[in-house]
């Protein structure tokens, strides 16, 4: 499953709609979040795109991970893969959509030698911002850890998988995330009534819509996240 990604405003050349501002500085650090580049794993804070009251996009920010069904602990979930489980079907009308923008996403190599796991990256060929199909909900609780609680209302997300296409499976067969290529995908899956989203989820992502980073350029994508 992918459980770290990356959001780059400033690749994806939208820093202005997001900051207020158009250029970042060369040290790649910026005064609100401390670094250009969101790596962004379980439980961290990243940037997501919502309708509001006036059904006008608006930028927020929430943390990665919705709790799982209460018989198996609440676990944070990041990916969520069974639409038709009674704990997940209150959260698919509209009011609970929400776009998660990414420019690249990771997932480990099935191949991988035991004990040593090998990531993959894959981004859209022109390096641009793409979204995931995502699920936001209110939570109040504890997704802080042993040692740092952090117990309090929080605003969370998580997203939808799907098959893998040709492009991923060789990597990681079992599934990938939902990916929204287009303007009229994503409007689609913000409004779209929860009895649809079955037909939006069995979607198979063209293969030509990513491509596989090289581990060079993969690097460019890690360093900087918001706890």
């Amino acid at each position: 499953m992918c459980n770290r990604y990356a959001s780059d405003i400033r690749k994806a050349g939208i820093e202005k709609d997001y900051y207020g501002f158009d250029e970042w500085s060369e040290t790649r650090i910026n005064p609100f979040l401390g670094n250009a580049v969101l790596e962004v794993f379980p439980k961290s804070l990243a940037p997501i795109l919502k309708l509001n009251s006036k059904d006008e996009l608006q930028w927020t920010k929430m943390r990665w991970g919705l709790p799982g069904p209460p018989k198996f602990g609440a676990t944070p979930i990041t990916n969520i893969r069974n639409i038709k489980s009674p704990h997940w079907r209150p959260l698919l009308g509209p009011q609970h959509r929400c776009l998660v923008p990414f420019t690249a996403f990771s997932e480990y190599e099935d191949a991988s030698p035991k004990g040593k796991k090998q990531i993959r990256w894959f981004a859209p060929p022109d390096r641009a911002m793409l979204c995931f199909a995502g699920i936001a909900s209110e939570y109040y609780g504890d997704v802080g850890t042993k040692t740092a609680p952090n117990i309090g209302t929080h605003q969370l997300f998580s997203f939808l998988t799907t098959e893998a296409n040709d492009l991923v499976r060789p990597v990681h067969a079992k599934a990938m995330p939902l990916v929204l290529s287009t303007e009229a995908e994503r409007q689609e899956w913000l409004t779209a009534p929860a009895s649809e989203i079955e037909a939006i989820q069995a979607r198979i992502l063209p293969t030509d819509a990513l491509a596989i980073l090289s581990d060079e350029e993969a690097a460019q994508y890690t360093g900087g996240y918001i706890k």
